[in-house]
């Protein structure tokens, strides 16, 4: 069944012994147009309200507020898809969305994707310090090297920013953004009425910073917030992104196809976590989920199978081509096998490199025809799709967490709100009922709910 986890799931399996009997399973609901899918948007259980109605966000933060997960994610995308004419995908900044959804929320973690290679430094300082406060502490910044053509040519330029431009420009980024963050110290503000002292001047400084790609003199017009700095999450996997997310990334959105390179991509990440003498389990690895949940897997399966039917393959022509920066592939037919000599070398991709090797490796496994590579990625574009009931959900699930491949999901249903409510209905309570999940929220901040440390103040 392309699009769709053909092997059968398993209705029953012995649960591996968890060997650490405190550690926890983390989940994040990334929020995507009215679903996962490419088709969700034209399916009648699929929400009626506009993407720019901030009620649609609200609703789904609160349902997965009550459902305990960890956090809501908001992705970005910095310039309008040619695929408007027939696909929905999100409108709202997501920054000024989660301030908005902050009022709206009390425990849910809230994280929104920002770019490095098309922002400021001390404008994300701000806007990411500001949410903290707002939110209590519960945000995270997505941080993101921007690879669309099209994005560069809204921001001035001519072309796409090379992968190595992109990432050296996010190393400083993230470098002058940590020293803004702590250029207060914690107890800067006094605030004492009595003696007329609002802050310690002593306990503010500049960071003075003079770089190949800023210069940021500081220091942050806004006193730390409750976190200390925002979790850093971060979704790039190949060599350079993987190395970036060792110094850098608190949790790692990823996308794997099948178990065995998800265990792969969790031991070498952590290998390098390590290695930058960082603490492994702060360091939260969360690979993407998108599965279709029923009372029958026969069930689960014509519902993919419904949702496929949707689809249009020409919008996932265009999508493929993004992903290869701008590859043509019109002159492929759509029902011939594939090769791996019919796309571009991912070593030469300027775009989501990541990505693009994902799917190269994907056709030269599975030896689909582009139209099955197309209706494989409308689930959910190079991430983990599968089809079956609660019970097989829940074993996935937990096979991968106790067995090296994942510190939680990041959890993607395929149609939103009704696969969510089923999650969170149906999957949920078999996750609690085995230990691997909470039962009721423990902290307030993002940072407890993952298990991070607070950083401590430079000053």
């Amino acid at each position: 069944m392309p699009g769709w986890c053909r092997a059968s799931l398993p209705r029953s399996m012995p649960r591996p012994h968890n060997e650490g009997m405190n550690r926890q399973l983390h989940l994040n609901l990334f929020i995507q147009s009215r679903g996962h899918h490419e088709a969700s948007w034209r399916h009648p259980a699929s929400s009626p309200l506009p993407l720019t109605d901030i009620e649609y966000y609200r609703d789904l933060a609160q349902r997965a507020e009550a459902g305990l997960f960890d956090s809501i994610f908001l992705a970005d995308t910095l310039a309008l898809m040619d695929t408007v004419a027939h696909a929905a995908t999100n409108w709202l900044e997501p920054v000024t969305a989660l301030a908005a959804l902050a009022g709206s929320t009390r425990r849910i973690g809230l994280i929104a994707t920002a770019s490095t290679t098309y922002s400021e430094p001390f404008n994300l300082a701000r806007q990411f310090g500001s949410l903290d406060h707002i939110s209590g502490g519960r945000v995270g910044w997505n941080i993101v090297t921007s690879w669309l053509a099209a994005a560069a040519r809204n921001y001035g330029g001519t072309g796409q920013v090379s992968h190595a431009d992109r990432y050296a420009r996010g190393e400083e980024f993230v470098q002058v953004v940590k020293a803004l963050w702590d250029s207060w110290g914690d107890d800067a503000v006094l605030d004492d009425r009595a003696s007329g002292q609002y802050a310690r001047a002593d306990r503010i400084r500049p960071i003075n910073h003079a770089g190949a790609h800023y210069t940021v003199a500081g220091p942050l017009n806004m006193p730390r917030g409750p976190q200390g700095r925002p979790v850093f999450v971060q979704a790039g996997s190949s060599d350079t992104g993987r190395r970036f997310a060792a110094r850098h990334a608190e949790a790692v959105f990823t996308a794997q196809m099948e178990k065995a390179t998800a265990q792969e991509f969790y031991a070498d990440l952590k290998r390098l976590v390590a290695a930058e003498g960082r603490a492994a389990d702060q360091a939260l690895i969360l690979p993407g989920l998108s599965p279709v949940i029923a009372a029958t897997e026969a069930e689960a399966k014509k519902i993919a199978r419904d949702l496929n039917d949707l689809t249009d393959p020409e919008v996932g022509r265009k999508r493929l081509s993004g992903r290869f920066g701008g590859h043509d592939f019109s002159h492929l037919p759509l029902d011939r096998p594939l090769a791996s000599e019919d796309f571009p070398d991912p070593g030469t991709v300027e775009a989501a490199r990541s990505r693009t090797e994902v799917i190269v490796g994907l056709v030269r496994r599975e030896k689909f025809t582009l139209r099955q590579l197309l209706a494989y990625l409308a689930g959910a574009r190079g991430h983990y799709t599968t089809a079956g009931t609660p019970e097989q959900i829940a074993d996935l699930i937990e096979d991968w967490f106790n067995d090296g491949a994942a510190d939680g999901f990041n959890l993607m249903p395929p149609v939103l709100p009704s696969m969510l409510d089923v999650f969170v209905a149906e999957v949920i309570p078999l996750l609690q009922k085995r230990g691997l999940f909470r039962t009721a929220y423990e902290g307030s901040t993002l940072r407890e709910h993952f298990g991070l440390a607070r950083p401590a103040a430079r000053l």
